[in-house]
This record gives C-alpha cells, sequence and structure tokens, in this order.
C-alpha cells in the first residue's frame, strides 16, 4: 500500500509541471498578442497624425499663396516643394492658376459703381505631404476685383 502512494505522488509531480508549462504558453501567447495588437494601435494613431499634418500643410501652402499676393493672368505661379517650417518631414508646394476675368455687375449700385473694373478668378491647388506617404490635396478658388470690364 504504501509504495501504491509513492507511484502515485510521482505521477502527481510530472502533471503539475505539463500544466504549469501549458499555462505558461498560453500566458506567453497572450503577452505577444497584446504586445502586437498595442504595437498596431500605436502605428495608426502614427499614421493619423501623418495624415492630420499633411491636411494642415496643404491648407499652409493655400494661405502662403493668398498672402504672397503674387498673381499673375498669363502664367501660372508655382511654389515648389517646401519643408514647413518647425516639422521634421512635412512639405507644401502649391500652383496658382489664372482661370477667367467677370466684369462686376452695375446694376443695383448707386453712381455706376462697378463700372470699369474686372473680377480676376484664380485657382489655387495645394499639396501637402508627411511622413509614411501621407498626402493631401487641396484646391482653393478667389477672385480679385481690379481694373477693366465695361
Amino acid at each position: 500500500m504504501i509504495m501504491h502512494k509513492q507511484m502515485y505522488n510521482q505521477k502527481q509531480k510530472g502533471a503539475a509541471l505539463v500544466v504549469g508549462l501549458i499555462l505558461l504558453l498560453v500566458l506567453t501567447l497572450l503577452a505577444v498578442s497584446t504586445m502586437s495588437t498595442a504595437t498596431m494601435e500605436f502605428r495608426m494613431a502614427q499614421n493619423m497624425q501623418y495624415s492630420e499634418n499633411a491636411f494642415q500643410a496643404a491648407e499652409t501652402a493655400i494661405d502662403t499663396a493668398l498672402v504672397g499676393g503674387n498673381w499673375n493672368t498669363n502664367n501660372p505661379i508655382v511654389v515648389p516643394q517646401t519643408l514647413v517650417p518647425g516639422s521634421t518631414g512635412d512639405y507644401t508646394q502649391s500652383v496658382t492658376t489664372f482661370d477667367l476675368a467677370t466684369n462686376v455687375p452695375t446694376g443695383g449700385f448707386s453712381m455706376g459703381a462697378g463700372a470699369g473694373f474686372a473680377a480676376y478668378h484664380f485657382d489655387v491647388t495645394s499639396v501637402g505631404t508627411s511622413n509614411r506617404g501621407a498626402s493631401s490635396a487641396h484646391t482653393q478658388s478667389f477672385y480679385i476685383v481690379g481694373p477693366g470690364g465695361n
């Protein structure tokens, strides 16, 4: 009877080792899966930030073109790709093109206001880029009233 008990205890010790190893394997797999998910979520958050940076860079290019005041009805104004000040990988570029000139309406204005003036319509197309291939393209139209028209 004593011999049977000793054999039973030895079998139990072996089973405890196997169960312990299986539990360690399951915990390791769970930890690796959790780290993988966290890494992917971190990359997704970075990609969203880069996308937002590209969007803001494109808006900056439009603002720069509008503030520049250098508009030409004959040739497009091209601003080459330039680094956004204070950034580490955000770039802007823009092209301002003349679209058309329209007469300023004279009806409804006192003393013929609008006569001899035209509205010169322009389009600014800008592209902002950031890290990991993030890109955003924007188009803004505007017009300037100047001499011309009927």
